[in-house]
């Protein structure tokens, strides 16, 4: 079942310190995860990460009780043994894990990820193919430009004001919709585009009330 999970904040563990992890520790960070790494070794970029003090690093191996307290665990190490250990004793604890050499192990998969601000798009196979699921990924970043990050923060913006400033549920709806039609993607496109102020969003809203 697609879900999207709030990870700010909360304390993640991955399991490895390999490539596999490094992807996992990345995703996490983007999404503003506390990570706490366990391996006796880590690639290049998370041994930086770790002497900058963006992630936690456990210098040794996986021992029992580690997953405890762990909102989410990750186990991507190379010996599919530990992390079928890794996976057991978190699903024991009724902790969501995903494990990296084996998709259908865990209980959770990790899709490709498309970010654009505000916009988030997540591409599963379903375990068809990690490569296809890069390669759909990458034609939704060409579909769903830069652009996309202004066009949302300006909806959002719009929808904020709206709801602050109508208290009619119908009067809501109708401007939403209106709000909707409006050709600011286009603008944001052209470079035509300016954001508007607040009496621009007022004059806006008056005018739409009741059409």
């Amino acid at each position: 079942m697609p879900v999207m999970l709030d990870v700010q904040g909360r304390r993640c563990i991955v399991v490895g310190g390999g490539k596999v992890a490094e992807r996992k520790t990345m995703g996490l960070l983007e999404a503003g995860a506390a990570v706490t790494i366990i391996s006796p070794a880590l690639t290049p970029q998370l041994t930086e990460l770790a002497e900058q003090g963006a992630i936690v690093w456990l210098n040794r191996s996986y021992a029992p009780g580690d997953a405890r307290g762990a909102f989410l665990v990750y186990a991507a190490t190379d010996d599919s043994g530990v992390n079928g250990e890794v996976a057991r004793e978190a699903e024991s604890l009724g902790v969501p894990v995903n494990v990296g050499s084996d998709a259908e192990a865990g209980s959770f998969i990790t899709p490709g990820v498309l970010r654009r601000g505000r916009l988030t798009v997540a591409v599963s196979t379903s375990g068809a193919g990690p490569g296809t699921a890069a390669k759909l990924t990458k034609l939704l970043e060409e579909t769903f430009g830069e652009e996309y990050e202004a066009y949302l923060d300006f909806l959002y913006r719009m929808r904020q004001e709206i709801k602050r400033r109508e208290a009619s549920p119908e009067a809501r709806k109708l401007l939403l919709r209106t709000l909707g039609r409006l050709h600011v993607l286009d603008e944001i496109r052209r470079g035509t585009f300016t954001e508007w102020d607040s009496e621009q969003i007022e004059a806006w809203i008056a005018q739409h009330r009741e059409e």
